[in-house]
Formats: structure tokens, C-alpha cells, sequence
């Protein structure tokens, strides 16, 4: 994984490049296509490699919402605002 300016990128072996949209958990991360947004991605680190497991945008904004809820519970403003934002332009 490429990490420039709390950005990540990764590369798919058939759709290209990739951009996580956030965190889901410690080994799990939301990313989707670079360009469209339209294919979601849930990527989880193993102990092989990378593991990529196609989502529908429905189950991608459901994991989205939920990573915001618990961000405005943690109190973490900063992030919360950077993560909002990201929804927003994915999702609406």
C-alpha cells in the first residue's frame, strides 16, 4: 500500500488503482475505483497478502455510516468532518 498525505492507494489486479474511502476495523479497509466510485471494495490484510471482496454501494454506505456514528461517539471531530465530507461526495 502506497501512503501519500493520509491518502492510500492500492492496486487491483483487475480494476487498477484503488482509494480508500476509510478504516473499517483493525485488518479492514473500504476502498473503491479511482475514478468512477461505483465498485466498492472490502480489503482485508492476511498474513498472504491482501484479500479484496466485492461490495454493493448499499452494504459500502451501511459501513460508512457506521465508521462516522462511531467517530461522533469517540469524539473525534477532525476526523469525523474529513470522513463527512468523503460521504458525501461518494454517496450523494
Amino acid at each position: 500500500m502506497n501512503v501519500d498525505n493520509e491518502e492510500t492507494y492500492i492496486n487491483h489486479p483487475t480494476w487498477g488503482l484503488l482509494y480508500r474511502i476509510c478504516v473499517v476495523d483493525e485488518r479492514q479497509e473500504l476502498f473503491t475505483t479511482l475514478y468512477a466510485q461505483r465498485l466498492f471494495f472490502l480489503v482485508t490484510i492476511e498474513p498472504k497478502g491482501l484479500k479484496f471482496q466485492p461490495i454493493g454501494r448499499t452494504e459500502a454506505r451501511m459501513m460508512l455510516e457506521n465508521r462516522l456514528r462511531n467517530m461522533r461517539r469517540m469524539g473525534k471531530s477532525q476526523e469525523y468532518n474529513q470522513l463527512q465530507s468523503v460521504f458525501q461526495r461518494t454517496f450523494q
